[in-house]
Order: C-alpha cells, then structure tokens, then sequence
C-alpha cells in the first residue's frame, strides 16, 4: 500500500510527524486476535476475547515506545477530555471522543473503524479526535482544537486525518446530508459523504495551518490492512488513532 507523503510506514502501520508530536494510525496486522478481529483488534467493545486484546494493546505500546495509551468511552459527541500533569486516572474510562495532554509519555489514542481518527498537534500539545458524521456535526473537532490551545500549544496547529469511510463509499441518507447543509456541496457526493472534506473544512475554520490526509478508506482498502465497520457488516475490530508528544 503506497502512503502519501508525509505519512510514512512504522513497525506495520502509519506514521506522521506534527510540531512537537507523532501520530500514529494503526493497521490490524501484527497482533494476536484471529477470525474477524485478526490481528491487532484493540477494541474491547467487541466480541473478541478481551485478554486478546489487552495483549494487543501491550504489543502496541511495545512497537511505538509508548507507555501510556489512553482510551476513553467513545459516545459519538464533542467532548474532548484535557489530561494535565494534575489529571488523576479514572476508575473507569470517561465518556468523550477526544482527549489532549501536555504530558509527555501519555499517548491518547481514539478507536475507529470507519469514523476518522484526527490528531491535531502544536508545540507543547497533542489530540487525538475520534470523528464519525455526528461527531464533526456535534463540534469535535473545533473542541479538540481548543483544548490544544487551551493546554498551551504555541505557534501553527497541524492536523493529520487518518483511514476512514472515504466519499467512494460512505453511502448515507438525507437526514445525515441535511447535518452538512450549510457546507460546499463538494462534501455532497450523491448519496455518499465525503467526511473528510467535512473535517478538512472544520479544521481549517478552526484555524489550523496544516492538514494533511492519509487518504485511505477503510471500506474499500485492503481487507487485510483496516477493519471496517460497514464492509464487515458489525463483526470487525477496531484499530485506532494515537499521538504523543515527541
């Protein structure tokens, strides 16, 4: 699979470099989940054997040199959780589709298997958005921004759009389209949506200088690569989205 640039490959998966951060969207090889969910199936919210998964999520962390992924309770909204030096970990994942930090060697990381992973960086603060149609709708990715620069991030944003349901296949009815009205009718492809038009869109309106689309999706691309939510009917896993500061 040829990767545009800047993205590059790193240990089976996709890599780009922002201000001050990586970001780092994962394939399904290279992990231990077999039938639906082979291989790297980091999602727990699956019917996969959850002790797969956590070694999954352990693999993960030993190929990218991290040591502190961060997941939230994904709810399709805007919220974004800010983890500052003071942050407490939470007996229970907290429910929101973004988190940003400051804090250096903590990686949050959004799940995704036809919603956009979006990683927006500055110097001194890093996100990662989770990004489905009601997610770019409800404001996540202006929230994500904000938390970026709230937590002190200086100079140009940057912005990298992972996989996800590309506008050749994201088929959706006119109550979604009616969601986008107020956009370029560009976003509009017939009866698919072009979601990452829409988040381009957003993120530039929110100020970001760069942004940069791996332009991959997860429907149509190489079933052995990227789960799908659509193409497999519901019965898939979950790669996803992670940034940390470098």
């Amino acid at each position: 699979m040829t990767l545009r640039t800047p993205f590059y490959p790193l240990a089976g998966h996709f890599a780009i470099d922002l201000p001050g951060a990586r970001a780092v969207f994962t394939t399904r090889r290279g992990g231990h989940s077999s039938g639906p969910y082979a291989s790297l199936n980091l999602g727990f919210l699956t019917d996969d054997d959850q002790d797969l998964v956590m070694r999954n999520r352990s693999t993960l962390e030993a190929e990218l040199g991290v040591s502190g992924l961060s997941f939230v309770h994904q709810v399709h909204g805007a919220q974004v959780r800010r983890i500052t030096a003071g942050s407490t970990e939470p007996a229970q994942p907290p429910r929101a589709d973004g988190q940003a930090t400051d804090v250096r060697g903590i990686a949050p990381a959004a799940l995704v298997a036809d919603c956009l992973p979006i990683a927006v960086a500055g110097n001194g603060a890093v996100a990662m958005l989770h990004a489905g149609w009601r997610g770019l709708a409800g404001g996540v990715v202006a929230a994500g921004v904000d938390a970026v620069r709230g937590l002190g991030a200086v100079g140009a944003l940057s912005a990298a759009i992972g996989p996800g349901a590309g506008r050749c296949c994201y088929q959706v009815g006119p109550e979604v389209h009616a969601a986008f009205s107020s956009l370029p009718g560009a976003v509009h492809c017939g009866d698919t949506l072009d979601l990452k038009a829409i988040a381009r869109h957003q993120l530039a309106r929110a100020g970001v200088a760069v942004i940069d689309d791996i332009d991959l999706c997860t429907i149509c691309s190489e079933r052995a690569v990227l789960f799908s939510h659509r193409r497999d009917h519901g019965v898939t896993g979950r790669q996803a989205g992670v940034a940390w500061l470098t």
